[in-house]
């Protein structure tokens, strides 16, 4: 059994020539025309267009548009999906030595600002990996006054907010460590 040819292939009963002028239109893309196919073959413009009534280039041509549409859909998937995988693994390398990094930190070299910022950003990290909506999240949080404000505190009230949020760091270091071992 004889395989069948695709639309943009050269079709059974097409005579050379015939074929050489459709894929000449074929590859001309979005701006082909008849015209241009007799200007660049030196053919007479019934014979083109005989031709490309008799082998139905319209069709064969928007068949081959799809498909190249298609193959460049699929190269653009595969391409994401081995961006996505380099950036998952030099995420998780630049993590690994991050995490190594802290656990050598001392974090009594924050100021309270460092803390909070440390803070801010794990905690972005880690609602992003769990896909949480960080918008959706503030807009159903209680309304509370800015944590990150600590101007308006006494120096008693400051360490506190500080100690709090130092115990708090190390507990989400502890939690990082445990997860890179």
């Amino acid at each position: 059994m004889t395989e069948r040819a695709e639309e943009w292939e050269r079709q059974p009963g097409e005579s050379a020539a015939a074929w050489e002028a459709f894929a000449c239109y074929r590859d001309l893309g979005l701006s082909r025309s008849i015209s241009k196919v007799t200007g660049m073959l030196h053919k007479a413009r019934s014979l083109i267009e005989r031709w490309s009534a008799a082998h139905r280039w319209v069709q064969r041509a928007e068949a081959w548009d799809r498909e190249q549409d298609r193959l460049w859909r699929g190269e653009r998937l595969q391409a994401a999906r081995e961006v996505a995988r380099r950036h998952a693994r030099l995420a998780s390398a630049a993590q690994a030595k991050l995490v190594a990094q802290l656990q050598q930190f001392d974090p009594a070299r924050l100021t309270p600002s460092d803390v909070i910022r440390w803070l801010e950003v794990t905690v972005r990290i880690e609602r992003q990996a769990y896909g949480i909506d960080l918008a959706e999240a503030a807009a159903h949080a209680p309304s509370t006054a800015d944590e990150t404000d600590v101007t308006g505190l006494t120096d008693e009230e400051r360490r506190a907010r500080m100690e709090h949020l130092r115990r708090e760091l190390e507990a989400r270091i502890g939690t990082l460590d445990g997860e890179a071992q």
